[in-house]
């Protein structure tokens, strides 16, 4: 039997129990098979040098080796993502608005609030089913018995009347 075939034949029948030797070390299946990929890759280049007395047992000591090297690996990185995430977390911009820009919104819902109230009520009535219900201009009409182009115009005058209020302050 060639030199390689045997070497590559004691890795096929023994690779599952190595895996799962390298999964009780590492704690992740997915790394234990990276593990075992790498120990064989590693263990075919020594044979070719030299094969080993016992080489079931050095294939195995080799995938432990490598499967504590990437168990202390991944303790590190874990390590190290949590204390970046600790100052990514520092300098993350809150949420909400500044308490200036808090006032000056508010400032500009009671200025739109006092502009809608000084619309004419059919004017108003079709703003308001334009911007905060949703309603297109033909179920404006509808429901106000006008025509579509008077709906239209009428949210326009309403519109422009609320931007005239809230740019004048």
């Amino acid at each position: 039997m060639p030199h390689d075939s045997s070497i590559l034949a004691l890795y096929v029948a023994h690779r599952g129990a190595l895996v799962n030797y390298a999964s009780r070390i590492v704690g992740d299946r997915a790394h234990a098979e990276d593990v075992v990929q790498e120990a064989y890759l590693r263990f075919n280049e020594a044979v070719e040098r030299r094969l080993p007395a016992q080489p079931l047992q050095y294939l195995y000591r080799v995938v432990r080796n490598l499967a504590v090297d990437t168990r202390r690996r991944i303790t590190r990185d874990a390590r190290r993502l949590v204390a970046d995430a600790g100052d990514a977390v520092a300098q993350v911009p809150e949420d909400r608005p500044s308490p200036e820009a808090a006032v000056a919104a508010r400032d500009d819902l009671r200025l739109m609030s006092e502009a809608m109230a000084e619309l004419p009520e059919r004017t108003r009535i079709a703003l308001e089913l334009h911007r905060f219900g949703g309603c297109t201009f033909k179920e404006i009409a509808a429901h106000l018995g006008i025509s579509v182009g008077l709906a239209h115009a009428l949210v326009i005058q309403g519109l422009e009347h609320c931007r005239e209020r809230l740019y004048r302050k």
